[in-house]
């Protein structure tokens, strides 16, 4: 039997706590990857658009929560609230960072534009297959749920990817 240590509890508790980041920046990635098209103008202009809409949508989002948690309660809106609120939507934009880097390498002709693409439309699914399987892990504690759970997951972001060259 494989014993678990402390160190490997921790790291699946901080990406349980970061999961709803990561799925939404991951379902945003490759909606803003299948906005940008097949063919994007340049792929230094796509990695500032992908993460300045990502950021641009992750800060919306935390302040759409902030105010509204504020009404909600009639609490006054501190700075424990904004790092709250930031620390909480950080993982979403954690997500959008390889895929600027692709973009940026692409941009320097280290790469080319569809491999930035595909790779950026890989890690979102990948991201989202993993989280998938965990679910199906942590709900039933078997393989066949988790394995259903990552291809579920995986699917939906697959679906997002292939949609992009259906539309384009």
């Amino acid at each position: 039997m494989i014993e678990v240590t402390s160190q490997e509890t921790q790291g699946w508790k901080r990406l349980d706590k970061a999961a709803f980041g990561i799925i939404y920046g991951a379902i945003m990635v490759l909606s803003i990857l299948m906005a940008a098209g097949d063919h994007p103008e340049s792929p230094v202009k796509t990695a500032v658009v992908l993460f300045g809409s990502v950021l641009a949508i992750t800060l919306a989002k935390a302040f759409a929560e902030l105010l509204a948690h504020a009404l909600d309660s009639g609490e006054r809106v501190t700075r424990h609230a904004w790092r709250a609120a930031w620390h909480h939507s950080s993982p979403t934009l954690a997500v959008a960072n390889l895929p600027t880097l692709f973009f940026l390498a692409a941009g320097f002709g280290w790469m080319g534009v569809e491999l930035a693409a595909l790779l950026s439309q890989g890690v979102c699914v990948a991201l989202l297959a993993v989280l998938g399987a965990r679910v199906g892990w942590v709900i039933d504690g078997r393989v066949t749920p988790a394995v259903l759970g990552g291809l579920f997951a995986g699917g939906i972001g697959l679906v997002l990817a292939l949609m992009k060259v259906a539309i384009h």
